[in-house]
């Protein structure tokens, strides 16, 4: 129900004049959120839509706008490299549940160096005070010496649960396909017990999700759409169904 998720409406605040012209507010996507904003209605709600829509951007300032370290990590991360993070935070308006998650975590794939290396330090503060080891919860070892991919899925294989609000932007970027399988089973395993995600993806793979809700971004703003009315899963389905003919079509005659 959607009294039960943790964040159940997403909404623009009355915007200052002087920030209308910023770039993340003439977003058509960001700007449709004015109003009544987005209802999400499932424990696995996904953005997508073409590059520079404005998926990361509005997941990041989701994020913020929750307490979340804008460059990743748990709500307990404070470390900072380099701002680059957009104000829309400030114009966001959450609405909450009552209920408190019992575990979070914010996964921006270009910051995640940033929060492997956060996790070696606070490893190496915590020996020093006689602490619980946190690589247990990491895969057992440091994000460094793993892959990107593997180190990715270990963190959500170990330290993601249910209960938890999770807020994913392209975790695909490093998994396979299999890979992809893998943690669509583990997001939909979790959600069944009591966690929320919002995730921004292109993977149709991924947004086959049973009983997740899209939300497509475009130039018409912001809209629930069906999983086979994607774009992503209409053009990897042509693709598939005739690859010849789509190179054909996007290189030439001479190619088919």
């Amino acid at each position: 129900m959607v009294e039960e998720l943790f964040i159940q409406r997403i909404a623009l605040k009355r915007v200052p004049q002087e920030e209308k012209n910023s770039y993340y507010i003439s977003l058509p996507a960001v700007a449709a959120l004015a109003g009544d904003g987005v209802a999400l209605q499932s424990r696995v709600t996904f953005f997508c839509g073409e590059n520079g829509t404005g998926k990361s951007t509005l997941l990041e300032a989701v994020a913020c706008a929750y307490g979340f370290n804008p460059e990743g990590g748990s709500r307990n991360f404070s470390f900072s490299t380099k701002s680059t993070h957009a104000g829309l935070y400030r114009f966001l308006l959450l609405s909450k549940s009552f209920r408190r998650p019992s575990d979070g975590f914010f996964l921006r794939a270009e910051s995640f160096y940033n929060v492997a290396t956060e996790v070696d330090r606070l490893e190496e503060l915590g020996k020093q005070y006689g602490l619980p080891s946190m690589l247990p919860s990491y895969g057992g070892k440091s994000l460094h010496a793993q892959s990107h991919g593997e180190s990715f899925l270990s963190m959500v294989l170990s330290r993601f649960r249910g209960g938890g609000l999770y807020i994913l932007d392209e975790p695909e970027a490093a998994l396979s396909p299999s890979r992809q399988l893998t943690l669509l089973y583990r997001i939909h395993a979790l959600a069944r017990q009591g966690a929320q995600f919002l995730i921004a993806s292109h993977s149709p793979i991924l947004m086959a999700c049973p009983g997740a809700e899209i939300f497509e971004m475009s130039d018409a703003g912001i809209c629930p759409t069906l999983y086979q009315e994607t774009e992503h899963y209409r053009l990897t389905r042509a693709f598939l169904d005739n690859p010849q003919r789509i190179l054909r079509d996007l290189l030439g005659e001479e190619n088919s």
